[in-house]
């Protein structure tokens, strides 16, 4: 009887212990999630710019084309580029087809009231924040753009113009760059918007690293 005795109270010790570790973490997240959420967000606006660029993501894809289309009839550039990430939307089923991510930012744009004629889609496929960097380099060589402003969500917003600065750098290039987010603040008791910053610190740490 002692046996079970001492083996129910060690479980429910453990339990206890379980949901005052919870507790704990959920406190610790409460005070320093604001704090590590304005961490991430950073704006750099320019009055002109010769192209206004659209990050890539899948998830958030309206947001950052409604704020490239309100920047674009702001008469902050002549054009709005949209990158290729490969991804492709869920099933349509009035198109019986899986719709490419950059094909709905273009119809998001032009929704939005930006001419097609200001739209252009790169063909090139990129994977990552770095990829696009490296793309914006070459797209504004080949175009001879001086000054680019980039638009992204507000918790990529610093590792975007880290990036995007620091390849821009490396090539020896006059590119001004600038940057605009939909939003200056993120949510943060949502579990999808503590997921995004969670990981956006760990990709931080790794371009820190090894770009």
């Amino acid at each position: 009887m002692k046996f079970f005795k001492v083996k129910g109270k060690s479980k429910k010790a453990k339990v206890r212990n379980v949901f005052l570790g919870f507790c704990f973490f959920l406190l610790v997240w409460i005070l320093l999630a604001p704090f590590l959420a304005n961490l991430l967000i950073v704006e750099k606006p320019l009055e002109k710019a010769d192209a206004i660029w659209v990050l890539g993501g899948s998830s958030t894809y309206i947001e950052r084309d409604q704020k490239a289309a309100e920047l674009y009839k702001q008469g902050v550039a002549p054009k709005i580029i949209v990158v290729n990430d490969g991804v492709m939307s869920g099933w349509n089923q009035n198109e019986q087809r899986n719709i490419p991510i950059e094909e709905l930012s273009k119809r998001e744009l032009i929704a939005q009231g930006v001419p097609i004629s200001a739209i252009e889609v790169l063909p090139k496929l990129v994977d990552s924040t770095k990829d696009e960097a490296d793309l914006l380099v070459e797209t504004a060589q080949t175009r001879q753009l001086k000054s680019v402003l980039l638009v992204t969500s507000a918790y990529h917003s610093r590792r975007t113009l880290w990036t995007f600065e620091r390849v821009v750098l490396k090539n020896n290039l006059s590119i001004k760059i600038g940057l605009k987010t939909p939003s200056k603040t993120t949510s943060l008791f949502s579990p999808s918007d503590w997921t995004f910053i969670g990981k956006e610190y760990v990709k931080m740490l790794y371009y820190w690293l090894f770009y």
